[in-house]
């Protein structure tokens, strides 16, 4: 297959089989769809994910076949089997998968009427497609033919099997029928396709990369977090190491919002059920909410939001224009039931802190206000080492509270701000909050892997549900208008996307460890025990290694734990009272003087690189 060999057509801006342009009268808008387009490679994925069910049939013939869509980086199809596919199963289904495009097997449409479909797929024992067949609001349905394999499928496909030249399965996972965990659990074969193999051989790069840095694993070497059955799935305990990278970036956080004018707030984790009710949580998000609990005859909630608590905070006292903007921040930690089959390391968690905060303002400091939290995000992240990021703008979903021009008034804020700031946008419609539009800003990493940290919401509703007001020039009451925001979001998610960022390997500034002293022998302990006490008066992260073990092993040691400075001591330092200081990429610089070492590492923290 090459790039530019058609795999399907687009009639009148639908797509279609390529055979079906031998039915065209020659009226119809048609557009040939290569391989290397977009909808082109999910046509080909999705093919791919049918010659695998195929073969799946062929060597396993008792498993039942249930759906197999493209997804962004790959396919999937989900299987009733009991016993799970190991990796030699996977082995067996590619050798079967290149048997039957080398064959080189058409993939055929036709259409049946439901009555039909059901009664064909009844006798190829298939009960997964008759539950699909039965929920089809049609009359007919279409069925694919490749080979003797029949599939249920709106299609389209590639013309035939021998168009697919590069394809790999890549796992197996447990899934729930249609994700539901009341219903079986099904095995799920992951698999990717690419035009060429070139594509391919690159995809397949690209994910050993991705393991490498795998949070999850580095979390472990580096001894950064650690999550227990015995405490439960999606709580993390942050171990020292952890800890201290986590105080760095909370202590930055803090001295950069007190700097932008912000007010520093310590909330509850706990709140009467009723705050819940009047926030508008319990009607609209209360599947993410834990169950209540009950003291004193009282239910009370694990917060899942920070918001409510802010409220209260504005409450306390009577407000006045002078007072607005109105900033208040808190790392609040919150708690968000998550089914436990998404649940991932430090990026999908069920007890997390937010980097929150809640901008109190008037309709004209509005504006500006979204301006600076913008200028505020793109400081912080590109501090972090993320320079490169897509912004949306999420407007009204289906379920919402408070009216039209209130939300169009938020939206076409949230517009104007980015427009003032030149920064480019896409819309993702019906993916805003309950209470409001919003900017989700999606930074890119080292990989060019897309991750959601920052938001900018813009509220006139909760406002209204407390009936908060300030008292105005006029000496009228007014309401306020209430923008949620957090730069990082969570700060769990956070330390993952930096540690795969990274590859765990953290600028000076961040790492737990930032230097490690160590000796050659015995008789340069001293030495270096001075300098370790030198090091540790100004203000450094240092670690002391005079263990009786050889150089070589603990310079190994030190940069697998990738600590960014190793200060060797031996005879020559010691008789120069100079220091050779080791970088972990195993960059060396001999007999530097200790003062000059300690300007280039203020240097190097100043400059947070």
């Amino acid at each position: 297959m090459t790039e530019n060999q058609a795999i399907a057509v687009k009639v009148n801006g639908q797509l279609k089989d390529l055979s079906s342009i031998y039915s065209l009268n020659g009226d119809e808008e048609v557009e040939i769809i290569l391989p290397k387009d977009p909808e082109g490679l999910e046509i080909l994925r999705h093919s791919v994910a049918h010659i695998m069910a195929h073969a799946v049939k062929m060597l396993f013939p008792e498993v039942q076949v249930t759906i197999g869509p493209a997804i962004e980086d790959g396919f999937y199809y989900d299987f009733d089997r009991d016993i799970p596919f190991t990796e030699e199963d996977l082995q067996k289904i590619e050798k079967k998968m290149h048997e039957i495009i080398k064959s080189r097997q058409p993939f055929i449409r036709k259409e049946l009427s439901k009555e039909e479909a059901i009664d064909l797929f009844k006798s190829l024992g298939e009960s997964y497609k008759i539950e699909i067949i039965n929920e089809i609001n049609d009359d007919k349905v279409s069925i694919y033919e490749e080979g003797d394999f029949i599939d249920l499928c709106r299609g389209p496909h590639i013309p035939h099997t021998g168009i697919v030249r590069a394809f790999k399965l890549l796992s197996v996972a447990g899934a729930y029928w249609r994700g539901d965990e009341r219903n079986k659990m099904l095995q799920r074969i992951y698999g990717t396709a690419f035009p060429t193999k070139q594509e391919l051989d690159e995809y397949l790069k690209f994910l050993e990369e991705v393991k490498k840095r795998d949070h999850r694993k580095l979390g472990k070497q580096l001894k950064l977090f650690e999550i227990s059955d015995d405490i439960g799935p999606g709580l993390i305990i942050w171990l020292p190491n952890g800890a201290i990278v986590r105080k760095v970036i909370e202590d930055f956080w803090r001295d950069e919002h007190l700097k932008a004018g912000y007010q520093l707030l310590y909330t509850p984790h706990i709140a009467k059920l009723d705050l819940w009710r009047k926030s508008g949580h319990l009607d609209f998000y209360k599947e993410n909410m834990f169950s209540p609990m009950e003291i004193d005859e009282i239910f009370y909630q694990l917060k899942p939001m920070n918001c409510p608590f802010h409220i209260q905070v504005y409450k306390s006292e009577l407000r006045s224009y002078r007072e607005l903007p109105l900033r208040f921040a808190e790392l609040g930690t919150v708690y968000r039931y998550e089914r436990s089959g998404v649940l991932h390391g430090l990026l999908r968690v069920r007890g997390f802190t937010q980097d929150d905060a809640h901008i109190f303002c008037s309709e004209e400091h509005l504006e500006d206000e979204i301006q600076k939290v913008l200028d505020f995000t793109v400081f912080m992240l590109s501090t972090f080492g993320f320079s490169s990021y897509e912004i949306y703008i999420s407007t009204r979903p289906e379920k919402y509270v408070g009216n039209l021009e209130n939300w169009d008034r938020a939206t076409l804020a949230l517009e104007q701000a980015l427009k003032n700031r030149g920064l480019t946008y896409h819309i993702d419609p019906g993916e805003g909050v309950f209470y409001g539009p919003k900017i989700d800003i999606k930074i890119r990493d080292v990989l060019n892997r897309s991750w959601q940290c920052s938001t900018i919401q813009v509220d006139f509703n909760i406002p209204e549900r407390f009936d908060i007001t300030y008292r105005g020039k006029d000496g009228k009451e007014h309401r306020p208008i209430m923008i949620h925001r957090a730069l990082m979001g969570s700060l769990e998610r956070f330390m993952g996307v930096l540690i795969e960022h990274y590859a765990g390997a953290f600028p000076l500034w961040l790492a737990p460890v930032q230097i490690e002293v160590m000796s050659i022998s015995e008789k340069h302990v001293e030495y270096a025990t001075k300098i370790y006490n030198r090091l540790i008066k100004e203000d450094f992260r240092v670690k002391l290694n005079v263990d009786n073990e050889k150089i070589g092993y603990k310079i190994r040691q030190a940069t697998l734990n990738k600590i960014p400075y190793m200060v060797i001591v031996g005879d020559k330092e010691v008789e120069s009272r100079k220091i050779t200081v080791r970088k972990r990429d195993g960059e060396n610089f001999e007999l530097l003087e200790f003062e000059k070492f300690i300007e280039f590492l203020y240097t190097d923290i100043k400059d947070k690189k």
